[in-house]
């Protein structure tokens, strides 16, 4: 359904959402994955903390668990108790100690302590699913994938992409309205966008650089100050910037 209530073809589908790309790409022109990583086992442990967890949380686990386990095999042969403790923060520490540790015995068995690079191997491993494969294909291989989280499906629902709630339906959705080349960072800007302007309760709509396209629009304050108030981020005075509210930012920023 399109914004002004009627039907919506599939062409007009296709050009409506990638219109809102690029004016993702305006408001984020740099993405990148918010958990801090250096290779492919770092990503797929911290991935699999991230579950129910904010990234800024496991960014600060992180660092400790990185220096004690280096490798596929010190997972494998982790001492649970030392494991737990150091994971204590992410919460859901024994499930994550339990992924974390199959995950290790998995990758030496099968992989020789490697993290495969394909989306059919990395769905066999312990703590992962396409979710997490998707995360980790994309930011540590290069390789374009959605990443289907509670940010980007409750997105492309708002936006009327989808009406699907099933996430692999979802992927399967928007693969084909958005390029395959560009799927890994349309993936980071919808959810840069969902935490720092379209939030779940009130997002922020008098700011929004998708609104023309938005047949949600209206859910949140239209009126420019009061959305300018619920915009996140380091990115804030550039999107206010582009919502024309520049002289509010320099003000601000006085």
């Amino acid at each position: 359904m399109s914004k002004a209530g009627k039907p919506e073809t599939h062409l007009a589908l296709v050009r409506r959402a990638r219109r809102i790309n690029r004016d993702l790409i305006r408001a984020f022109p740099h993405v990148y994955c918010e958990l801090d990583f250096t290779n492919p086992l770092e990503l797929s442990v911290a991935t699999i903390l991230s579950a129910q967890c904010t990234d800024v949380r496991v960014n600060q686990t992180t660092p400790a668990l990185f220096a004690r386990y280096r490798t596929a095999e010190d997972y494998a042969g982790a001492n649970r108790e030392e494991l737990e403790e150091l994971i204590r923060p992410t919460g859901f520490y024994r499930n994550k100690a339990n992924s974390l540790i199959g995950l290790g015995q998995a990758l030496v068995e099968r992989f020789d302590g490697e993290v495969p690079g394909t989306l059919k191997e990395l769905v066999t491993l312990p703590g992962f699913g396409r979710k997490t494969a998707n995360v980790v294909l994309g930011n540590a291989f290069g390789v374009p994938g959605l990443t289907v989280d509670t940010h980007f499906g409750r997105l492309v629902r708002r936006w009327g992409l989808t009406g699907e709630t099933d996430p692999v339906k979802v992927e399967t959705a928007i693969a084909e309205l958005i390029p395959r080349r560009e799927w890994t960072d349309y993936s980071h800007r919808v959810i840069f966008h969902g935490r720092r302007v379209c939030h779940s309760r009130k997002p922020a709509c008098g700011v929004c650089v998708v609104a023309r396209d938005c047949p949600s629009y209206g859910e949140g304050p239209t009126e420019k100050e009061a959305a300018a108030k619920l915009v996140k981020g380091p990115e804030t005075p550039h999107l206010l910037e582009l919502a024309g509210m520049g002289e509010a930012v320099s003000g601000s920023a006085g």
